[in-house]
């Protein structure tokens, strides 16, 4: 979590749509709500806030397939014990903010007593939210209105947190998680996993585009972010920031770089960032890519100036060439954090003095 972490103003419309969800929740583990109460007569206000977020609820839940219809189904035809596990489950999830409070409830963890069946009606229910409802479009505007056309989709929600962390709009795009390049297609990760919690698919707590790399099953993917239901010992993009905690180390022997805690109060959670996303084995690529590119233009730098009999470089001008690099830096561009450790280190007098051996010409 390198770069400053917010949500965009279309936030709004996620969180209209996280209340549309329990909504429906709380009517569907209603005890006196049986499957067959679950018509589009029956989803009407004030069971649902407005008309267009009823007609929206209808045809998300009826759609092509009557699949989300099923599962709905299948949910206000469990138990009454069953309705109340779920009900008590899910108030819990969606509490998640109170886990960074000083004293927080309890997290759920251990798996919920409903059968199978219902279980998996349910998670395909919730994160039907994101993979359709997102993605085709909420019936609310950015400010959380509701709006039968031009709601908020999954693309305007991706440029808009875009358009909130880019320092310039001709700037790059950077992962505020690992401060490379975010890329053209940004992928959004759901911070704590929606399969494992999927009512929190659409939680404005929830979701925040990252680059490829980072959300790759061989970086987070959908690995937890609490020990044991426990997340003291964890950032978390907007609940408890990680900007401005986390620094860049460098040992310049191997090469290397390290993710460190700026206050020793922060090392467990810069610790499990670090393992969470690689980040201290992506950065040294990065660190040891850049140190190949200043290695060969100090060599290239050295070999015109012999070719020109002007002598040999002095060590002055290599210093003044790599301040004149370090110079160029800006935070608005990508792996900034590594590079700026990367020329810190070069410019050590210890590193200045090397460089005659390490180029194989004489200073």
């Amino acid at each position: 979590m390198l770069k400053p972490i917010s949500q965009p103003f279309c936030c709004g419309a996620l969180n209209a749509c996280f209340e549309l969800q329990m909504h429906l929740l709380k009517w569907l583990c209603d005890p006196t709500t049986a499957a067959a109460d679950v018509t589009q007569i029956n989803l009407v206000p004030p069971r649902v806030p407005t008309q267009i977020e009823a007609d929206w609820l209808w045809n998300f839940l009826y759609g092509r397939k009557p699949t989300r219809l099923e599962q709905a189904k299948i949910i206000a035809g469990m138990s009454a014990p069953e309705k109340t596990a779920l009900l008590g489950w899910s108030n819990s999830v969606a509490a998640v903010f109170a886990q960074f409070l000083p004293t927080p409830p309890a997290w759920p963890t251990a798996p919920l007593v409903i059968a199978a069946p219902a279980w998996a009606a349910f998670k395909g229910l919730m994160e039907a939210f994101y993979e359709r409802g997102l993605k085709r479009g909420l019936p609310y505007l950015a400010n959380g209105t509701p709006a039968a056309v031009n709601g908020v989709s999954y693309k305007s929600f991706v440029q808009a947190f875009c358009d909130a962390h880019r320092s310039h709009p001709d700037a790059l795009d950077l992962c505020v998680l690992c401060g490379g390049e975010l890329g053209d297609t940004p992928e959004v990760d759901h911070w704590i996993s929606k399969g494992q919690y999927p009512l929190l698919s659409v939680c404005q707590n929830n979701l925040l585009p990252i680059c490829h790399d980072c959300n790759s099953s061989a970086n987070k993917g959908e690995k937890p972010v609490h020990v044991s239901g426990c997340f003291d010992d964890w950032f978390h993009p907007y609940l408890r920031s990680g900007n401005g905690k986390v620094t860049v180390n460098y040992q310049l022997i191997t090469r290397s770089v390290t993710c460190a805690a700026v206050n020793p109060t922060d090392e467990a959670r810069v610790r499990n960032l670090d393992e969470l996303l690689n980040l201290s084995t992506r950065w040294t690529k990065r660190f040891k890519a850049e140190y190949r590119i200043q290695q060969d233009d100090l060599r290239r730098i050295a070999k015109k100036k012999i070719e020109s009999q002007q002598g040999a470089v002095s060590q002055v001008e290599i210093q003044n060439h790599l301040q004149g690099e370090q110079s160029k830096l800006s935070p608005a561009r990508p792996w900034f954090e590594v590079h700026y450790a990367l020329f810190t280190a070069l410019l050590q007098q210890a590193r200045l003095d090397a460089w005659q051996t390490e180029l194989g010409v004489a200073i």
